[in-house]
């Protein structure tokens, strides 16, 4: 990719529908951003593709939906409340704050801002503890607060929700309890796009153990989830890594931890983590909530505190990383054609169709007859709005694979062109049979 392969994504997000700047009439919000009406689409197919591999194609895994907000409680438990945190220094030139572990240092105690370039000297300038929860005042008065917190992730959800689970299901483990949802975090974002986010979304799955198979499931979810975003996202092997954390990194209650890094357009960073989490969480939230997180295991005649193997993927990230492996350009005829070249199941649209002239009647009704005739199956546009070379490349930018185009000659051979995205190649087909030709390349 191109050293300014960033901006141009950006605007090609901006331009054609998939991200926008949040509150933007407004003048915008520092690390939030909203999903346009093509980006909605590509976000809920990456978490469609993830909830039917894991939740609907598995018998040993459940879906939850926990809420947003949550206890004070759960996050004692958890050590949010205390250890969730960054250490945090102010520049005294330009006013703004940055981490100090992302900081350029120069020499002990000097660092360099890396807006104005000023040497921060944090003898003077002292860096501060920040906790990165965001709380909320759930009482209906101002004079008596009661505080609630929004989860900065979505895995205590599912470990207050353990026995439930178990109560309710009649499953035995190893289980997994999957969820999709928002998390929050009160962070200081470096300008990486939708890459680290103060609102974003999480794909997570927490999957219970035996303490004696954590190491083999562990090995496992690591393969697994490596394998699927080659195969089911489509994403290049070569532009994705595994990188086993040291034991320096671990955090205090991980036995382990793998992360699945992609390449973006500035560099190599996570895209998901694997953790082998131990039996920390239930352990925790047994001791405050008072309540017996433990399990009997059938198949040992033991009762034990499960141990927790978390594959836990961003949906933003994904998003991502899709648009950034996507993205290509290419010369046609002396000119840049932009073309994402995502993988057909992904597209915002699967096929779109085109009236060569919308001034004939004809036309217009034989490319919406299609176009009815496949909107119930796939994903289908019907644009008549611009000359087709500029109809082509709005396509090309946005993924389409297939393009519909009904012309003069399709109302005496009944036949239509189809072209192809990525090569660009034309050919004729029945009209009739429209649909069977696009079943075939878009399950391919």
């Amino acid at each position: 990719m191109p050293e300014d392969a960033l901006t141009k994504i950006v605007s090609l997000c901006r331009r054609r529908g998939f991200v926008f700047g949040g509150s933007e009439i407004y003048g915008g919000l520092s690390s939030i951003w909203d999903y346009g009406p093509l980006g909605a689409k590509l976000k809920k197919t990456i978490k469609d593709i993830w909830w039917d591999t894991y939740v609907n194609k598995r018998g040993d895994i459940v879906g939850l939906d926990s809420s947003i907000i949550m206890h004070e409680d759960v996050f004692k438990a958890s050590g949010h409340l205390e250890g969730f945190a960054d250490w945090l220094v102010d520049c005294p030139k330009c006013k703004k704050r940055f981490r100090i572990d992302k900081l350029q240092k120069i020499e002990e105690d000097l660092y360099k801002c890396p807006e104005c370039d000023t040497t921060i000297d944090t003898k003077k300038n002292k860096a501060r503890k920040f906790n990165l929860m965001l709380k909320t005042n759930m009482s209906a008065t101002e004079d008596e607060p009661y505080f609630g917190y929004l989860r900065p992730e979505t895995a205590q959800g599912i470990f207050t929700n353990f026995s439930n689970v178990m109560d309710t299901m009649h499953k035995k483990i190893p289980l997994g309890i999957a969820q999709i949802g928002k998390a929050f975090r009160n962070e200081v974002t470096t300008g990486s796009f939708i890459f680290r986010m103060k609102e974003f979304e999480q794909m997570e799955i927490e999957y219970f153990v035996n303490p004696a198979t954590a190491d083999e499931f562990y090995r496992t979810w690591v393969e697994e989830r490596f394998t699927f975003y080659v195969n089911k996202i489509g994403l290049r092997k070569d532009s994705l890594r595994l990188r086993e954390h040291g034991k320096d990194e671990l955090a205090h209650y991980a036995k382990a931890c793998t992360d699945i890094e992609y390449n973006f357009p500035f560099g190599w960073s996570e895209l998901e983590g694997i953790a082998n989490r131990g039996n920390f969480d239930l352990t925790e939230h047994s001791r405050v909530s008072k309540k017996d997180l433990s399990y009997f295991d059938d198949a040992t005649k033991e009762k034990i505190v499960p141990f927790v193997i978390e594959p836990s993927a961003g949906v933003d990230r994904t998003f991502f990383a899709v648009i950034s492996d996507a993205y290509h350009e290419e010369e046609v005829k002396g000119k840049i054609r932009v073309v994402l070249k995502l993988k057909p199941r992904l597209a915002p649209y699967s096929v779109a169709i085109f009236p060569l002239l919308k001034n004939r009647p004809e036309l217009v009704e034989l490319a919406k007859n299609i176009f009815y005739d496949i909107k119930d199956k796939f994903p289908a546009l019907y644009d008549d709005s611009g000359a087709i070379g500029k109809l082509y490349r709005r396509q090309d930018e946005i993924g389409t694979p297939l393009c519909i185009t009904v012309d003069v000659e399709s109302l005496s051979d009944k036949k239509v062109t189809v072209r192809n995205r990525d090569t660009m190649q034309q050919e004729r087909i029945d009209a009739t049979n429209v649909l069977g030709f696009i079943t075939e390349r878009i399950n391919a």
